[in-house]
Formats: C-alpha cells, sequence, structure tokens
C-alpha cells in the first residue's frame, strides 16, 4: 500500500484589479444613475421620498 503524496498548499491569492473593476464600475455607474433620476426627478413623489429618507437618517441635505 502506497501512501499519496501531498502537494504542498497555495496560499490564497486575492482578486485582481482587472477582476474587481468591471463590478465596481457597474455598480458606481448604477448609483450614479439612480441619484441622478431621484435628485432631478420630475416627479415630486420620487424627489421628496429621497429627500425625507434624508432626514431620516440625519444627512445634511439643506
Amino acid at each position: 500500500m502506497t501512501t499519496p503524496v501531498l502537494s504542498p498548499a497555495r496560499p490564497w491569492v486575492g482578486p485582481t484589479a482587472a477582476s474587481v473593476l468591471p463590478p465596481l464600475a457597474a455598480a458606481a455607474g448604477l448609483g450614479l444613475a439612480l441619484l441622478y433620476g431621484v435628485a432631478f426627478a420630475d416627479s415630486p413623489v420620487l424627489h421628496n421620498a429621497a429627500h425625507d429618507v434624508r432626514h431620516i437618517t440625519v444627512k445634511p441635505c439643506h
């Protein structure tokens, strides 16, 4: 009977910039589009809802 030869464990290498950049850019683009859409919305309901959230979370807006 032979004993199996175990290979040494490879250290974990984190994600590369090339693999992180596309999702990060997509999230930033979506966030900016939502922010722009809500901030300059023609619908007062949408704008006021976002404005009320800023007041509830105690963030300055004026």
